[in-house]
């Protein structure tokens, strides 16, 4: 069976991550491709619910959501505010060979790294099912292992707000730095594997920020790039 028969059918959705679908489909198309079991994730989001903040109340707990969870979360949201992260930036530092990726086309993926400050917007995850919800967070998050999950605090309308940030993980050996423009538009332009492609996760990310009213001159430059690329074919042509 080739890499694409086995993926998961709609990329990620709910169901996918309840029967751990993601898990199968990298394991059966990508099995050089290390992840942590569910014994793993659990214990990883246990201590990170150990390490909460003292002033974190008992109405659930708050994510924040810069990239795939701002557009598709999959869990229950009781909430959502906007919210602004300093200290750390969105940026398209993990290259990876498998989800959005194959080693013969790599795409690349959003993480948070240090500098700067990031808008998005934070969700609240309720009480009575916090742990069944972050579970799922973690399988969609925390497989390969490339975040690190972190209490931040986040700038809120209503005041400071402690939350959970997945940070990336700079000694993963997906991590790649900041590429050069020219690497990054054309793994971008040209990344797919068996959840769809870089450029839609791109467009995706694009599209929902503007709809909370958040523009990011980065990735609104970045994706008109991509376009031209593919508009001319596979190569750089005069802007």
């Amino acid at each position: 069976m080739n890499r694409i028969e086995a993926r998961p059918a709609r990329g990620i959705t709910r169901e996918v991550l309840e029967n751990d679908a993601v898990r199968a489909a990298i394991s059966e198309n990508h099995p050089e491709v290390p992840l942590l079991s569910n014994e793993t994730l659990r214990a990883s989001m246990e201590q990170t619910l150990e390490q909460r903040p003292v002033e974190v109340d008992m109405q659930g707990v708050w994510l924040f959501a810069y990239g795939s969870l701002l557009w598709n979360p999959c869990i229950e949201v009781a909430q959502r505010c906007p919210a602004r992260l300093y200290g750390y930036h969105r940026d398209f530092r993990l290259k990876l060979t498998y989800g959005r990726g194959t080693p013969e086309t790599p795409g690349l993926m959003l993480g948070l790294v240090p500098g700067g400050s990031c808008r998005g917007v934070a969700l609240r995850v309720p009480a009575n099912v916090l742990k069944r919800e972050l579970m799922l967070v973690w399988r969609r998050e925390m497989l390969t292992g490339v975040y690190v999950p972190r209490w931040l605090t986040l700038k809120t309308p209503n005041g400071a707000l402690p939350a959970i940030a997945f940070t990336v993980d700079r000694s993963h050996h997906c991590y790649c730095g900041r590429l050069g423009e020219d690497d990054t538009v054309a793994l971008m332009a040209t990344g797919q594997g068996l959840l769809g492609t870089a450029r839609d996760y791109l467009e995706s990310t694009v599209e929902h920020l503007d709809s909370e009213r958040i523009y990011d001159r980065r990735l609104h430059h970045l994706r008109a790039r991509v376009r031209r690329y593919r508009a001319g074919g596979g190569s750089f042509v005069a802007r």
